[in-house]
């Protein structure tokens, strides 16, 4: 294992988000595995939430399908939440990830598409759809410029 994944681990291990995952895996009854860079994915997972393909509670991985390859990019893109919950001090990446899901929903009417996390961690990995800025803000303002009838009006009134 890499020194980084190591330190991931490690992180995850002592800021709680590995046991909470491991806890909700039980929940859930998934059928746990051990991955390499120390990841523990979690197959068959069975409650209704969250509504996603995977999703990651810090070196957990819990995923609804019965199979999750080592090779995909899911994984890699799960992978990649494991390091962010490791850089955002765990449990609190949970706020900070539902805020940045909802900016991005304001942004596109999507909740990953301009989701900071979802971003860095590759949107099409993860099944994420690029989507473009709602159009209201991906609209370039003109500038507007006094009319020529404007202009006459305040010169003409400076002359007399």
């Amino acid at each position: 294992m890499r020194p980084r994944h190591r330190v991931r681990l490690a992180v995850n291990l002592l800021n709680g988000s590995t046991l909470a995952g491991l806890a909700v895996s039980l929940a859930g009854r998934a059928r746990l595995a051990r991955f390499p860079d120390g990841l523990l994915v979690g197959t068959g997972y069975r409650l209704p939430v969250p509504p996603a393909p995977a999703f990651t509670l810090g070196n957990v991985i819990l995923t609804q399908h019965a199979v999750l390859a080592e090779d995909s990019m899911l994984l890699r893109h799960e992978a990649r939440h494991a390091t962010q919950y490791a850089w955002c001090g765990g449990l609190l990446m949970l706020p900070l990830y539902f805020a940045a899901a909802g900016v991005s929903w304001l942004l596109s009417g999507d909740a990953g598409a301009w989701n900071l996390f979802e971003r860095l961690a590759g949107l099409s990995d993860g099944g994420y759809a690029d989507r473009p800025l709602r159009p209201l803000l991906s609209r370039p303002r003109s500038r507007r410029r006094p009319s020529a009838d404007m202009h006459g009006a305040e010169s003409a009134g400076q002359a007399g």
